[in-house]
This record gives structure tokens, sequence and C-alpha cells, in this order.
């Protein structure tokens, strides 16, 4: 395999992201002139609005994407295309890791969300609210219902079946904690008890699942520390090999011996990165 050949590989690489760029900021233009009624779009002039124009492609591209470029260096150092087709078959696993924290953080907002409701649907009916009304107000302020806000919000209005449009909300991820006050809502209007007072029960008691799942987190973080370190240590070794004047990635992808070496060692690799990362997922889980 001559030296070329990962030089080919990039540029075919490099053009389709430009590709896809270029296409996606096409995509965006054709939608500002049809939001704009065909008329002139403002745009800032210059070096600004070229550099926001690169950002809004970066961004929009995906950070799953820089596993590209870091294979295309490797590719290049190593003279081969197999950490191009490395490089590929990671993308779709770093998307779905970056998805799943994603996912992860919104139901964590989602969760602080619904303890922001119990407290201010208590302090809204402490002022002088009615039920309804205070509902209304909270579930505006705090934008924790997403898509059942609509059925939520008309059932409170209207004198609908709120707790039943509470448990539904309740079913996205993060939202459990509505399932509460849906009880405690219908508690109050079946036997007249004080909702704002189960209100607060309930956020006291959310605050504190909320601060043990923390605290349990914090405490899992030196766990996965250990496995951020263990994924590493190849790339420490590979970087010793070359402080030492050897070479390798030439070793490792030119030789039926290191061809073997790395095809185990990847194996193994991967192998202990999943064992250790469910010992740590299932400490979280409790």
């Amino acid at each position: 395999m001559t030296g070329a050949e990962p030089l080919y590989a990039a540029a075919v690489c490099a053009g389709a992201l430009a590709w896809l760029a270029a296409d996606q900021e096409r995509g965006l233009r054709r939608g500002r002139l049809l939001l704009a009624g065909g008329g002139a779009v403002q745009t800032p002039a210059g070096g600004s609005w070229r550099s926001s124009r690169l950002w809004e492609r970066v961004r929009r591209l995906g950070r799953e994407w820089l596993c590209l470029p870091a294979a295309l260096v490797l590719a290049v150092l190593g003279q081969s295309v197999l950490p191009l087709l490395a490089g590929a078959a990671a993308v779709p696993l770093v998307r779905r890791r970056l998805r799943a924290r994603e996912r992860r953080r919104e139901e964590d907002r989602r969760a602080e969300g619904v303890i922001a409701l119990c407290g201010e649907v208590a302090g809204e009916l402490r002022a002088g609210l009615q039920p309804g009304q205070a509902l209304l107000f909270a579930a505006r302020s705090t934008g924790v219902l997403g898509g059942a806000e609509v059925a939520v919000l008309a059932a409170a209005r209207f004198g609908g079946d709120v707790p039943r449009a509470l448990r539904e909300a309740a079913r996205a991820p993060g939202a459990d904690g509505l399932a509460g006050v849906a009880a405690c809502w219908r508690v109050s209007v079946d036997s007249g008890a004080g909702l704002a007072a189960g209100l607060d029960r309930l956020e006291a008691a959310l605050r504190a699942e909320r601060d043990q799942r923390e605290e349990l987190r914090a405490q899992l973080a030196g766990a996965w520390s250990t496995v951020v370190l263990l994924a590493l240590l190849p790339v420490v070794g590979l970087a010793m090999g070359w402080a030492l004047g050897a070479d390798p990635l030439h070793v490792l992808l030119h030789t039926p011996a290191g061809a073997v070496c790395l095809t185990v060692g990847g194996l193994l690799e991967a192998a202990g990165l999943w064992w250790a990362a469910r010992i740590v997922r299932r400490g979280e889980k409790g």
C-alpha cells in the first residue's frame, strides 16, 4: 500500500464533510428565505458572517464527526486505510453515547422542573389562587410538562380530569414526580385535604431523592475516571513506543503479527471497557 492512498481517502472524507455542511447551509438559507416571505435576509457582514456559518456547520454536524479527523491523522501517520474504517465505525457509537448523555441531562432537567413545579404551585395556593390557576401559572413558568402541557392546562382550565392528565405527563423520562402531583391533586379533590401541604411534602421527598442520586454519582466519579484511564492506556503505550524510536503504527498496520496483536488487543480493550462500565452502571442503579 502506497503512502498516497491515505491522502486520497482523506480528500474523499473531507470532501464528503464539506458537501454535507454546504447542503445543510443551503437548507438553512432556503428556510430563512421562506420565513422571510421571499424578501432579503439580514445576515452579518464580513468575517463574522463567515465565522458564524462555519460554527453553525460544525455544531450541526455533531461532535461525533470529530472521530473522522482523528482517524485521518492516524491514517496518514500509519499509511493505512484501517484507521479511517475504524473512525467511520466509531461515529455511530459515539453518536449513541452522546445522545444517551443528552437524554440523561434532559431527564435531570425534567426532574428538577417537577420539583420547581411543586414549590410554585404550593406558593401560588398560599397566595390565594385556585388550584387550576396555580397549576396554569406554574406549568407555564417551569415548562416541565413538555408535549402534555396542552392536555394538562386544558384540564385545569376547563374542569377536566387533571390527575389523569398529570399521570399521562408522568410517563415522560424524568417526570415520575408528576404522578405524585396527580395523587396529591386527587386526594385534595376527594377528601378536601390541603393540596399545598401535600405538595410541600412531595417536594421535600423529591429533593431528598435527587440529593441521594447526586451523592451516588459523586461517589462513582472515581470509578468512571478509572474506566477512562483504562481506555487511554493503549494510547499511552503507542506514545511510549514513539518516544523510544519505534514505529508502533507500522508494526500494527503492516505486519501479520501486528494485525493479530491489534485485533486481540482491540477485542480485549472493548470487553474490559464494557465490563467496567457495566459494573459502574449497576452501582448507579443501586
